[in-house]
């Protein structure tokens, strides 16, 4: 495509989103924290606009705002009302969140799309009880797909993974790091690529779409996956709930029908799985990239440790006030795992 056309689509592309916010009667102000190319910016938060211009023909819409402020500070922002919506990673927040860890557990190998639904579910039969985010609004929840690790020097079993430095997003993947004998650090995403340069660390646990999102592919070559992950990351869309409160109501009925709860859930699902299949892809094509499988003897040892720490994070969740147990009986039965 030449320069003069992609000037041209470049063009027509402004003037559609500043002709659809001209028209919008609110305009909805997004926090996101990760880099511009990454799949939430580059995907999702931009389709759930389009399902919130959709669902309110054309009254709202949204603007997304990069950088305003690092992960663990998206509660406070929404909270302050210095941004409408953002999202946030429970686990960048011990002790504020607890109930997510239920959705963190490995063992369940499944789509982000379908655990996603599933999640949206558990939160309203279970978890909303005990108002976690209090102060906010919580419009959607997600999980990305499966944490696998991803180190600069070679792992072909989990016996390699003992002694390692690895980042770390806090939650369960911390707990499931502790119990394989790696020292956990933990640094926010926007800084991984930075201290897996530098090596201050020897690799991460996180989702496999971040071989792409976060550039992995040049500073953690090698890509090591057992069934189902090490963890599954929790997130949760928040909105500020004086700004929905000003909502004409038929707006308000609009985005609760039409585009809040499990439609945003399942639509976020999605897109990490699209992620997690491309950055597959780019990890075999890409020179000096490996893929190594988790043995079937690893596979065994590491279901004795996912027992332990699913007893454990039962009985932290229980303590909250919920029976825990049920909880997660409930969310693993819709998806279809004992």
């Amino acid at each position: 495509m030449n320069k003069a056309l992609l000037g041209t689509l470049a063009a027509l592309s402004l003037s559609a989103g500043a002709a659809a916010h001209a028209e919008a009667e609110h305009t909805l102000v997004f926090s996101s924290w990760v880099p511009p190319t990454h799949n939430i910016n580059a995907q999702m938060l931009p389709q759930m606009i389009e399902m919130i211009e959709e669902a309110t023909d054309g009254r709202v819409t949204g603007e997304i705002r990069m950088g305003i402020a690092p992960p663990p500070a998206q509660m406070d922002l929404v909270l302050d009302g210095a941004v409408d919506v953002a999202y946030v990673f429970h686990g960048y927040q011990p002790g504020r969140f607890v109930s997510y860890k239920l959705v963190e557990l490995p063992g369940v190998d499944t789509t982000a799309e379908a655990a996603s639904v599933a999640y949206w579910n558990l939160f309203e039969n279970h978890l909303a009880e005990l108002n976690e985010h209090r102060g906010v609004k919580v419009i959607g929840l997600h999980t990305h797909g499966a944490g696998q690790l991803h180190t600069n020097t070679p792992v072909s079993s989990l016996a390699d993974m003992e002694g390692l430095k690895l980042r770390m997003p806090g939650g369960v993947a911390s707990d499931v790091g502790t119990a394989l004998g790696t020292t956990g650090i933990q640094v926010p995403a926007p800084k991984v690529y930075e201290t897996l340069s530098s090596n201050t660390a020897d690799g991460v646990m996180m989702t496999i779409d971040s071989r792409q999102g976060f550039r992995l592919t040049e500073v953690a070559p090698n890509y090591f996956e057992i069934p189902g992950g090490f963890f599954r990351g929790s997130f949760a869309y928040i909105m500020n709930e004086d700004v929905f409160a000003d909502l004409p109501q038929d707006l308000q009925t609009a985005l609760e029908e039409k585009v809040f709860g499990e439609p945003i859930s399942r639509m976020s699902g999605a897109v990490w799985d699209e992620g997690d299949a491309f950055s597959i892809q780019l990890t075999k094509d890409t020179d000096g990239n490996t893929i190594t499988q988790a043995s079937d003897a690893d596979i065994a040892a590491f279901a004795s440790i996912v027992n332990d720490i699913q007893a454990s994070v039962i009985e932290e969740v229980s303590a909250e006030g919920i029976d825990a147990a049920a909880a997660l009986a409930s969310f693993r039965s819709e998806l279809g795992v004992e």
